[in-house]
């Protein structure tokens, strides 16, 4: 572990009291199950008795839709990032639970369509092939119905993760898209056959307002938002220069930009309008504290989209949404704070490495690279830490190219009080997940280990 050790200057004045927002996940979490039951209840209300096989068959059936049909409206709020979830939970648990979702959706699907199948069959005395056909092609809605659950069983096998790493980013992501459709012809699929709404003007105004503010807010947050900020904004390439081998940092030019909001710590998804990469938008941290007038990303070319960025010509178009992201000072629960960082992880980092509020000695920063050559931002970091009193610590491979483990007992050597830290972590999956096992094994808290990850 190679260090760079920086003598605090005079202090002046004592750093604020930390104050700790708390997050909003378990309230929400809580109201999700809470209409998950109210949707059991539903059931519940409308059911009188179940009598033999058919009728339990069908029964389960009524639960497994119905609980489908709300996961289906869950996905859509989960789809809409909207902003408040985003920036309270974090991007990419909101992404976990959308995943998680899209599971459990899938699966209450293929049960809801195996279960009524055979409680129909049952309650014909026919065989289930020749009623799973008589279910598709004569009820009302069904064609529909199954158009949908075709689509949503696709793309939920093309999300499944051996799947989707063996596909363009861009691929996936407009077949994910196809979930709006498939959810839409479900929903009349959902009114016109479900038990539970047939006759019952109640339950069908609550699917309706369910399903319509599903809708509004996707349109809200992932369209009129995105159209308004970009036409108020008009973001323009600046210029992009080189940072370290593979690392380039983009400015981004705008006009009332202090009006977007963002804080250090956050990122945007950014679309440059030209070609092969106006296709989908990517999400790159702000390395730069905002400016009124300039944003800065920089950016490791890891794939097609961010090894063109060096490319993009000055003057081009972005489109550009957010800012998102819960990686923030609100996170913070302590006075003394280890930012750990690898690769482009540095990004967020870097801004939090500014100005989060700290007495000299209390703030370090941990950046771990393959060498030295690597170390994007270097002088930034190293000028900062000297104005700030902070402490700059580099991790870095032997001469020889070995990678030496970090561990907690590394960890503990280098910061003794390591355990009464906040802990900032940023960084490829890999290092993300050994640095997290051994931040738990020196005695830091889950609790006060803070990490996002753009792995969706």
């Amino acid at each position: 572990m190679v260090t760079a050790t920086h003598s605090p200057p005079p202090t002046s004045h004592r750093a604020p009291a930390v104050a700790h927002r708390r997050s909003p996940a378990a309230p929400l979490l809580a109201a999700a199950c809470a209409g998950g039951l109210a949707v059991l209840g539903l059931w519940w209300a409308d059911t009188a008795s179940v009598i033999g096989a058919a009728g339990w068959l069908n029964g389960a059936g009524r639960i497994t839709g119905l609980l489908c049909g709300y996961m289906c409206a869950l996905l859509v709020v989960l789809m809409a990032r909207i902003p408040w979830l985003e920036r309270g939970v974090g991007s990419d648990r909101t992404a976990r639970w959308h995943a998680s979702a899209g599971r459990w959706t899938v699966g209450l699907l293929l049960a809801h369509m195996v279960l009524i199948t055979l409680g129909y069959a049952a309650q014909a005395h026919d065989n289930a092939v020749r009623e799973f056909l008589t279910i598709t092609l004569d009820l009302p809605e069904m064609l529909k119905g199954t158009l949908g659950a075709a689509i949503l069983l696709m793309v939920g096998f093309v999300s499944a993760r051996a799947v989707r790493r063996r596909m363009r980013y861009e691929t996936w992501y407009y077949l994910h898209l196809l979930t709006y459709a498939a959810i839409f012809l479900a929903f009349w699929h959902q009114l016109a056959l479900g038990a539970d709404f047939v006759g019952n003007a109640a339950a069908r105004a609550a699917w309706y307002t369910l399903y319509l503010g599903a809708a509004a807010l996707v349109l809200w947050f992932r369209v009129l938002v995105p159209v308004r900020l970009n036409l108020r904004h008009r973001l323009r390439v600046e210029v992009v220069v080189p940072e370290a081998p593979g690392v380039h940092s983009a400015w981004v030019r705008g006009r009332h930009l202090d009006e977007l909001g963002a804080r250090p710590g956050q990122f945007f998804r950014w679309r440059f309008l030209t070609q092969g990469l106006w296709a989908a938008s990517h999400p790159y941290s702000l390395s730069a504290v905002p400016r009124p007038d300039l944003l800065r990303i920089t950016v490791k070319s890891l794939g097609d989209h961010s090894a063109a960025v060096p490319t993009v010509a000055r003057g081009t178009r972005v489109w550009a949404e957010g800012p998102y992201g819960a990686l923030t000072a609100d996170r913070r629960r302590r006075r003394k704070v280890l930012l750990l960082a690898g690769g482009t992880g540095i990004t967020p980092l870097r801004t939090l490495f500014e100005t989060l509020p700290a007495e000299p000695g209390d703030l370090t920063l941990l950046y771990r690279a393959r060498s030295a050559e690597e170390l994007a931002l270097r002088r930034e970091l190293e000028a900062i830490a000297d104005r700030r009193g902070a402490r700059l610590l580099y991790a870095l491979n032997a001469p020889d190219g070995t990678r030496t483990p970090l561990t907690a007992d590394r960890l503990r050597a280098t910061l003794p009080d390591i355990a009464e830290h906040d802990v900032f972590l940023c960084g490829p999956r890999l290092l993300s997940v050994a640095a997290y096992d051994a931040l738990r094994a020196a005695g830091v808290p889950a609790s006060r280990i803070h990490h996002e990850s753009f792995e969706f």
